[in-house]
């Protein structure tokens, strides 16, 4: 190969910058001319791509979100859309493509593989959600994200002797939550991939903490949770009186995704990025790149797609004990 590319896809996150300033040097090292594409695989359909230098990707460790720029692109599901596609990376030279981004974007790389086209993936969610893969690009960030802000909500929930319920993300997936709860200590965690507690029962863990003694009660609550953190509030609301804690809510959202990526995330991004760069002028394709065990590998994306990283529920019961 003489001329690679690459490009992020779907939702944003810690990070992405580092993972493509990989990506480019090791390519560039390699010998190989690397081209961003801008606005993910809309880029590809658009003909919006460019040739990056090493300076180019100068000055980005630190800097969060993406510089190519990212967006979803449902339509690229079609033959026709991803034959413009492939028409356009082939018009431009380009011999490999490094797909960096979630279940959706590796979904893509995989369908262009089948095509004929030589990609790696690398996985970058703050859900964590990507199977065959320990950890994603982004996710530890993330998470001391949601940490710093529930150390912060406790300050104050122990000043007013309040309950707060704190939402983070995580539409199908409750890793944020689970993590991010575990680790600043909260009294319940509520996430999609178990059957969560009655209301009665989550009344009654809001009492119990009043009952011991605490000054604070903190639940922590995945957005893609049923039936919700809406309905948490409204019912805890109902029953003001006989909780001891007042109730309030806050709604983390996109803060998530921002902000300078942890230490752990930056090494993460770069050996990933490295390490694609190197499997794709291999010759290799069709596979993500995949930490196990603090290790490279390579998982085929066939796999990686199939289904949704399951989440490790002893940790659920570890919070409880916890408590």
């Amino acid at each position: 190969m003489k001329r690679i590319a690459v490009l992020t896809s779907g939702g944003d996150g810690p990070a992405l910058n580092a993972t493509i300033r990989a990506v480019t040097r090791q390519g560039i090292q390699q010998g190989v001319e690397v081209y961003g594409v801008r606005w993910g695989y809309r880029g590809l359909v658009n003909d919006e791509m460019s040739l990056l230098t090493s300076r180019d990707v100068g000055g980005l460790m630190g800097r969060g979100g993406t510089f190519l720029g990212t967006a979803r692109c449902p339509e690229f599901k079609q033959l026709q859309v991803r034959q413009t596609a492939l028409r356009t990376l082939n018009q431009h030279g380009v011999e490999g493509l490094v797909v960096i981004g979630g279940n959706g974007s590796l979904a893509g790389a995989l369908a262009l593989h089948d095509m004929g086209f030589p990609t790696i993936g690398i996985p970058a969610s703050i859900d964590n959600d990507v199977d065959g893969t320990d950890l994603a690009v982004g996710v530890d960030t993330t998470v001391n994200t949601i940490l710093e802000a529930i150390d912060r909500i406790k300050d104050t929930a122990s000043s007013h002797q309040r309950a707060f319920l704190i939402e983070v993300m995580g539409r199908n997936c409750g890793y944020l939550a689970l993590a991010g709860g575990l680790a600043g200590g909260a009294e319940l965690i509520l996430v999609p991939e178990a059957e969560g507690p009655s209301m009665e029962k989550i009344a009654a863990t809001v009492v119990d903490a009043y009952v011991r003694g605490k000054h604070h009660c903190i639940l922590v609550i995945a957005e893609g949770w049923r039936p919700g953190t809406h309905a948490v509030e409204t019912y805890l609301k109902e029953h003001q009186a006989t909780l001891g804690f007042e109730v309030r809510v806050t709604i983390l959202g996109y803060l998530q995704r921002g902000g300078s990526p942890s230490a752990a995330d930056r090494l993460l991004a770069t050996r990933m990025g490295s390490f694609a760069a190197q499997r794709l002028l291999d010759g290799t394709s069709g596979q993500m790149v995949a930490l196990r065990g603090n290790k490279l590998a390579l998982c085929p994306l066939a796999e990686a797609v199939q289904q949704l990283r399951p989440l490790d529920l002893s940790l659920l019961q570890l919070s409880d004990v916890m408590d």
